[in-house]
């Protein structure tokens, strides 16, 4: 049974690192950030659900 070579394997480890950050870093240039952003003021609105008008029994368990 042949011996497995690994020598190869540090050199294809690494350029393929090296490559994979290259392309991230490329990727993200490409996106344009704002340089001060403001942050908005969302106005929450209170939902009306059916279950709040009702009015619900409370059953008291037996004793």
């Amino acid at each position: 049974m042949p011996q497995l070579d690994t020598s190869t394997w540090f050199t294809t480890i690494t350029s393929t690192l090296l490559t994979l950050f290259i392309i991230f870093q490329l990727k993200t240039l490409t996106h344009q950030f704002p340089i001060n952003p403001q942050s908005t003021y969302l106005k929450q609105t209170k939902q009306s659900t059916p279950w709040e008008k009702k009015w619900t029994k409370t059953y008291l368990p037996l004793s």
